[in-house]
Parts: C-alpha cells; sequence; structure tokens
C-alpha cells in the first residue's frame, strides 16, 4: 500500500462514521488548486472550519511545490487582482462568520479524541517520499524557473501595465457600486452566514403557513406546529418591507367611492 493510499484511509477513519455519511468537501489536488483557495477570502477558511479538509490541505502546504506555486503565484499581478476582488465579494464575510456555527467546534473535539487523525498528520510527517522532494528542491526544475522569472522583462511589464487591465478598473469601479454594500448589508443579516445551526434556530419557523381545511401534520420533536398567518420574520430585511408597503398596497387596491346621487 503507498502512502497516499494509506492517508486516504487515515482521513476517512479520522472523520468518524457521523461524518464520513456526510457529503465530502471539494479538496483541491495540485498546489495551484490549494494556492487558489487559500488567496481566496470567500473561502480561505475551508481547511481550519473541517478536519477532513485540514489533513489534505497539511499534506499540501509541507509540499516544497506548494512554495513554488506561491513564489510565482506572487509574481503574477493576475492573482493579486483576484484576490482583492473575493475580498470585496459579500462571501468573504459569509466565509468568517461561519465560525459562529457550533458544529466548527464539535468536529474538531471528535477529530482531537480520535488518534486516527493524529496518525494521519504523523504518516505526512514521516513520508520519505516527502524528504526527499525536499532534500531535491535545489535541483528542482520549477524551482529553477520561478527563480529564473524574476529576471523575465515580461514579469515586470506585467506589473507596468496592471493599472490599464479592465479587471483592475472594473474592481475599483465595484467599489463605487450600491449594490456591494447592499450585498454585505443582506450578508451581515442573512441567517445562513452564520452557518445551519444558527440558520435553523433564527429563521422563521412560521414561513410555511398550513392552507385553510388542511390536516395538521404529525408532531415529533423537530417539527414545529404551524402559525397563523401574518406571523413576521424579524431578522428578514423584506418582512420590514413589506409592513412599510401595506398601507399603500391598502389604498391602491381600495375601491373607489361611489358617486353621489
Amino acid at each position: 500500500m503507498n502512502i497516499k493510499t494509506l492517508v486516504a484511509a487515515l482521513i476517512f477513519a479520522a472523520t468518524g462514521p457521523a461524518l464520513a455519511a456526510d457529503a465530502a468537501p471539494t479538496v483541491p489536488q495540485t498546489p495551484e488548486a490549494w494556492l487558489n483557495r487559500m488567496t481566496d477570502f470567500t473561502q480561505n477558511q475551508s481547511a481550519y472550519k473541517d478536519p477532513k479538509v485540514f489533513v489534505p490541505w497539511f499534506n499540501a502546504v509541507t509540499e516544497p511545490g506548494f512554495y513554488t506555486a506561491m513564489g510565482n503565484g506572487m509574481m503574477d499581478p493576475a492573482g493579486w487582482t483576484r484576490m482583492m476582488g473575493s475580498a470585496m465579494d459579500p462571501n468573504a464575510y459569509r466565509n468568517m462568520a461561519n465560525w459562529a456555527d457550533p458544529n466548527i467546534y464539535m468536529k474538531w473535539m471528535a477529530a482531537g479524541m480520535d488518534p486516527n487523525f493524529y496518525t494521519a498528520l504523523l504518516t505526512q510527517m514521516t513520508d520519505p517520499g516527502k524528504m526527499m522532494r525536499w532534500a531535491m528542491m535545489p535541483m528542482d526544475p520549477k524551482m529553477w524557473s520561478m527563480m529564473m522569472n524574476t529576471m523575465n522583462p515580461n514579469m515586470y511589464m506585467k506589473w507596468m501595465m496592471a493599472p490599464l487591465d479592465p479587471k483592475v478598473m472594473q474592481l475599483g469601479m465595484n467599489a463605487m457600486n450600491p449594490n456591494l454594500y447592499m450585498g454585505w448589508m443582506g450578508a451581515g443579516m442573512d441567517p445562513k452566514s452564520y452557518g445551519p445551526t444558527w440558520s435553523g434556530w433564527m429563521a422563521n419557523p412560521m414561513g410555511a403557513v398550513m392552507p385553510a381545511g388542511a390536516a395538521a401534520p404529525a408532531m415529533t420533536p423537530w417539527t414545529m406546529p404551524a402559525a397563523p398567518a401574518g406571523t413576521m420574520n424579524f431578522f428578514d430585511p423584506n418582512a420590514w418591507m413589506g409592513m412599510m408597503a401595506a398601507p399603500m398596497g391598502a389604498m391602491q387596491t381600495a375601491p373607489a367611492p361611489a358617486p353621489a346621487k
């Protein structure tokens, strides 16, 4: 059994049967893909929120190829533009607000009590192939290519022309877009930004009102009874706007008075 197969088996075992039943998160497979993930402010916290993602992330950042890709990425202005654009995305707020979800800490507590989690990390650190790759790093053609790129005139021309890049101009115009700030406000008021736990607790449980004459559903400890119509979700901005629009709507739909005879 090769080392990668062993690590994959240990990752599966470390997550436990309950977590293994969940849908496996998307895990990058190359150093460049990991670099894109970790420089994207909308998803760069994924490795720390789930032990199932932390183990392959730990394996990636202890590989010399990751730092070669990082060096090339730092010399490319397009990568910085993409990173700054992701920082302005409202999903960047959701990415950080998800730390309010207690499920994250429950996953780490379960992994911290599982010896297989530590075995998976130790197996990566004692991989002879990884040690050999670090020893041969000074002779790696990718490392030499990154070093020679510092003397490439085209690289400096990219930086000189970066202010004229349409993507950079669009990024600057995006800061004057009111929808950007409305998106951030909406992300801050959206219960889903704080994880499934808070989403289920903060979301209005009275949203689905039974139609007249419908039979009441069977009650379980996980269901809530339907509420009468008119119950408002305090955390929904549309509900507040609806309250303000209701009087105007009633005035518009009111029938015109009959003419006097």
